[in-house]
């Protein structure tokens, strides 16, 4: 299965090119309306930038995507923008390059370069979130039981969130969704047995 990457949280970047300066904005989104509504927000609070580009990514498998000049020479923003997106999988994302242009033009090659760049260099500040989906399942067995379960959750590729110990233990487990099968067998089976209890 492809991973696909988000932001957790805003992150803002700026870069000084040739006296222009360049302030890529990243900004995690889920609809397409959320990243437009973003990138006006930006717009109004960059209103006296010479431009702002964008460029977005939403869906599941980064189906819906879409960018723009906003008055750069075609194909010298958005489309560079988009590239450093994808390079690195992401996601449910929205970029917007910030321009106040410095009074030296950059040619076609230097634009291209200089967004790019913005929009890598945010990227780069920290990790990157995996975007994936997970099933919870949280059950409650017996002491001698714990430690085997908590090994064989691992073992199908299950993580142990949380483990509490009252009269019985109870265990709280997460997994990535397209991985569960063979897990909530085991769980259901143990159940069956009447060695764990489901809880939810």
């Amino acid at each position: 299965m492809k991973y696909y990457y988000s932001v957790t949280k805003d992150r803002e970047k700026e870069l000084k090119i040739k006296r222009s300066t360049f302030i890529a904005h990243l900004h995690y989104v889920q609809t397409m309306q959320e990243a437009k509504e973003y990138i006006s927000r930006i717009a109004k609070e960059h209103k006296t930038a010479n431009h702002n580009c964008w460029a977005y990514i939403v869906g599941e498998n980064g189906e819906t995507f879409h960018s723009s000049d906003a008055g750069e020479p075609s194909g010298t923003a958005g489309q560079p923008m988009m590239n450093a997106l994808k390079k690195h999988d992401m996601t449910n994302i929205v970029a917007i390059v910030t321009r106040y242009f410095g009074g030296v033009k950059l040619g076609i090659r230097g634009l291209i370069e200089a967004y790019g760049k913005t929009v890598e260099a945010a990227i780069e500040i920290a990790s990157l979130k995996k975007q994936i989906k997970l099933s919870s399942y949280q059950i409650s067995c017996g002491y001698d039981l714990a430690e085997q379960l908590k090994y064989k959750i691992e073992q199908l590729n299950g993580e142990v969130n949380n483990v509490d110990y009252t009269a019985n233990v109870t265990i709280k487990i997460s997994i990535e969704e397209h991985l569960k099968d063979d897990l909530e067998k085991y769980l259901i089976e143990l159940e069956k047995a009447g060695k764990l209890k489901i809880i939810k």
